[in-house]
């Protein structure tokens, strides 16, 4: 090259150097909003912070959007917010830029079990929410006469009732909800009485002081559970109910659910993993269970409906009390393939890290603990496929396909690493 080409190329690349380096420096700040109440929609900025000080509605026929790695404060704690949804709600997180919704970090020390704002309720005018990697924590406050969910005749519409992290009640309806995280929450996770459903690979942990499940659904629902982790929650992982009678049927195909210490923490006996009542169809398959108070169990004085089925189920019991509440009765279901410990230790399914002589009534999770199976695992190459569900065919939202995901050949939320 001659020194005229040198001289001009050496310009050049200079020019898209100091370019770029001024685009990175002109990026704008992350947005930062103080005092958010009242009435909401359009847009929550990528990576931004909005401090929310009183409720918020987002209003019959329109939407807000929340972009990836936008944290939501809730900084009144005397207020209790919440987010109320007559319109739509797209949590749009991503894996390496999650949302947050959450509390001020100064209100976190000493206060395990949440209660410091609600929830999100979605009214039955909400046609389509979806949370995608969004964490969600400290929430489950108690409602009072002035809380919004009241005043708009919501959930229970009563004071005294502690919110869930999430209730939605569109029997025609939308809710998918992926890759998300609920935890240090007062009361039940998901609560859900109607819509076409799709929740999986969630995380759920330190939630349901008093009472509460993770996952609890009514009649109007039809929905896939699938690859949920679920840890000492209250009562149940899942509690699958017909309750309101609403159409359609109440109808859940869970599949690839890890439920670990359930029930323990509940002071009167109900359920302890997977409980079922009041006509509710389920198919069930591939779901470990792990030191639960009981193994799936239906209410027998007004049980599932019978054309439910209950398959490839895991037990495991670290003592005799959890596995003789396993064995099979008329309150207590077993189906094809399942693997029922009937000694101590029976079935272990060897946690990569997870020391399985736990507390069972323990509330606190420890984050480096992993779930997932060790070599030798007799959840390894013993879950069922190939069975239908309902979103194999996507729900289509805000312009985007959903589908749940394909089962697996384990049993379990997690295989090997």
């Amino acid at each position: 090259m001659n020194t005229r080409k040198l001289l001009l190329s050496t310009v050049l690349l200079s020019a898209v150097f100091a370019s770029c380096k001024k685009d990175k420096s002109s990026d704008p700040a992350p947005v930062v909003q103080e005092n958010i109440s009242g009435e909401v929609s359009g847009t929550w900025a990528k990576n931004g912070t909005y401090k929310v000080s009183g409720s918020i509605i987002i209003p019959e026929g329109k939407s807000l959007t929340i972009e990836e790695g936008a944290t939501v404060i809730m900084v009144d704690s005397n207020a209790k917010p919440e987010i109320i949804v007559k319109g739509n709600l797209y949590c749009t997180g991503t894996a390496a830029n999650p949302i947050h919704l959450t509390i001020p970090e100064e209100m976190k020390g000493g206060n395990q079990w949440g209660g410091l704002w609600g929830g999100i309720i979605a009214a039955p005018t909400c046609a389509e929410l979806l949370l995608e990697y969004t964490e969600m924590d400290y929430g489950g406050a108690v409602t009072t006469e002035e809380s919004a969910s009241v005043k708009a005749g919501l959930y229970k519409a009563a004071a005294g009732e502690h919110v869930p992290a999430l209730y939605v009640s569109n029997v025609s309806g939308k809710l998918v909800v992926q890759n998300c995280a609920v935890h240090n929450f007062r009361e039940d996770g998901f609560y859900i009485e109607g819509g076409s459903v799709i929740l999986d690979h969630n995380k759920f942990y330190t939630t349901g002081l008093d009472n509460g499940d993770a996952i609890n659904i009514k009649s109007g629902v039809l929905a896939d559970v699938a690859y949920n982790f679920v840890y000492s929650p209250n009562t149940n992982g899942l509690k699958l109910s017909n309750s309101g009678d609403r159409t359609p049927q109440a109808y859940v195909i869970g599949y690839n659910n890890t439920v670990v210490n359930a029930g323990w923490r509940r002071p009167t006996t109900k359920g302890g993993s997977i409980w079922l009542e009041k006509t509710v169809h389920v198919d069930l398959y591939n779901n470990l269970l792990a030191n639960d108070r009981y193994g799936v169990k239906r209410d027998k004085g007004n049980p599932e409906d019978s054309r439910s089925i209950v398959g490839y189920t895991l037990y495991f019991g670290a003592n005799q009390t959890c596995v003789d509440q396993f064995q099979p009765s008329d309150e207590i279901l077993t189906g094809v393939n399942d693997m029922v410990s009937t000694t101590v230790g029976d079935n272990d399914p060897k946690f990569v890290n997870y020391p399985t002589s736990t507390d069972m009534a323990n509330g606190t999770f420890n984050t480096a603990w992993d779930f997932h199976l060790q070599a030798g695992s007799p959840a390894l190459n013993a879950g069922k496929t190939g069975f239908s569900r309902h979103f194999s065919t996507a729900i289509t939202m805000n312009g985007m396909a959903y589908t749940s995901p394909e089962p697996a050949t384990y049993i379990g939320a997690y295989g090997t690493n």
